[in-house]
């Protein structure tokens, strides 16, 4: 019998009976969930739902026509929505330019198989990352830039994410602003790891500034990017308690780890269907 796990993502207005007929559709082509997870924003009154099904015997209807079936019913709601096989990992192309914790972090997940993506090449304005990126048998892409020179490097960027054809941006500390095209172009495509719960300190050196108010509480925030900078949907947040016996230089290496195990999750999350954008904000169906 075939095994294959699909997952089906829609949002749409919300109305009673939505979720009774997806159900009733799925196993009239018999199809078996596993996992369900549903959410009414009732500000918005918009319904969102992540559903994970397989195969209930070798009368399942395949993919192709399984999402045929459904847009019968996803029309009538004006749903958007997608049916997709879990095994067909997302093609990723990370960008870096000299902190390589996030990097690793990423590449060591997933090479041991955790994180369920294919890293298909690594973008750097520098090239202090390129011996970890090749030992891992990873395409380097140095492509340096200055201003006079952004819109080419851009350029280049996307001409690897189009050869690749990639899924997906993650901006693992890459300490570059994208521009308004760029951002447009990989709208819901591109993820950024920003070294602060947000909204906080903005600039240079946030760890020393936020040592020098005394704050209590470091944090890092996963989001999409957007033109608007560090303002895209929120993906995933976390904090750690620090206190005066804390150097800025221990806050650092506390605020790396931080973002590393964030970005993992956003990551991990956009590779198992898990995020779905409603609006400026994000609805996160956590395991």
């Amino acid at each position: 019998m075939n095994e294959t796990k699909l997952v089906l993502t829609l949002s749409c207005c919300d109305r009673h009976g939505i979720v009774a007929d997806v159900t009733t559709l799925l196993a009239a082509h018999n199809y078996n969930i596993s996992e369900s997870s549903q959410f009414e924003d009732a500000s918005q009154k918009r319904f969102f739902m992540r559903t994970e099904i397989s195969a209930v015997n070798e009368q399942a209807t395949p993919l192709s026509e399984l999402k045929a079936a459904f847009d019968s019913i996803a029309s009538k709601d004006a749903m958007e929505w997608d049916i997709k096989d879990l095994a067909q990992k997302p093609k990723v192309v990370l960008a870096v330019s000299q902190w390589g914790h996030c990097l690793n972090t990423l590449l060591h997940k997933w090479k041991e198989g955790t994180l369920p993506i294919d890293i298909v090449a690594v973008v750097s304005n520098h090239q202090d990352m390129k011996g970890l990126v090749e030992w891992y048998n990873v395409p380097y892409h140095y492509l340096p830039v200055t201003k006079a020179t952004k819109a080419h490097q851009e350029a280049q960027i996307m001409s690897v994410i189009e050869n690749t054809q990639a899924d997906l941006l993650v901006l693992a500390r890459y300490m570059q602003i994208l521009s308004n095209d760029l951002c447009e172009k990989l709208s819901g495509r591109a993820i950024n790891i920003h070294h602060s719960f947000l909204p906080g300190f903005k600039g240079a050196k946030p760890y020393h500034q936020a040592f020098a108010r005394g704050v209590k509480l470091i944090g890092a925030t996963a989001h999409f990017v957007t033109a608007d900078l560090d303002e895209g949907p929120i993906i995933e947040q976390e904090v750690e308690r620090v206190s005066h016996t804390n150097s800025p230089e221990e806050m650092v290496e506390i605020g790396h780890d931080i973002e590393s195990v964030v970005l993992y999750r956003a990551v991990r999350w956009y590779a198992e269907r898990r995020i779905l954008l409603n609006g400026n904000k994000t609805v996160v169906f956590r395991r």
